[in-house]
């Protein structure tokens, strides 16, 4: 399993892009893919909501259990991927390409984002 060395981590299993004109794109790892199990559902948060980072701000539901989503960032929605409502295993199978989650116009980011390195070693990965 690699972890793209371009992306930051949450120790929630969340990544983050680097900004592009203040907006990062937001998904889970695929350690937490995989943990999930098959991703059947998708609740994601809605273009203009204000997610804040380290609180819930949906959930994804799989055969084994139902997972709260987390934002790795505090900001406001731009963005929710449709495609992941409409076929929630592209979580599974491409989490850090078609499977992201949403998009945000980030207002604050924490200092407690992971390297690819440092998220390997905290997830053990």
């Amino acid at each position: 399993m690699s972890n793209p060395q371009q992306l930051r981590y949450s120790k929630e299993h969340e990544w983050l892009s680097a900004l592009e004109d203040g907006v990062a794109t937001v998904g889970i790892t695929e350690y937490a893919a995989n943990a999930l199990g098959d991703v059947v559902y998708a609740q994601l948060p809605e273009v203009g909501d204000t997610v804040t980072a380290g609180e819930t701000c949906g959930e994804l539901e799989s055969t084994k259990s139902v997972s709260d989503l987390y934002s790795p960032v505090t900001g406001e929605v731009t963005a929710a991927n449709q495609d992941v409502v409409d076929d929630p295993s592209l979580v599974n199978s491409a989490p850090f390409e078609g499977g992201w989650l949403f998009k945000v116009r980030v207002a604050e980011e924490p200092k407690d984002l992971l390297s690819a390195d440092e998220y390997t070693e905290f997830s053990g990965n």
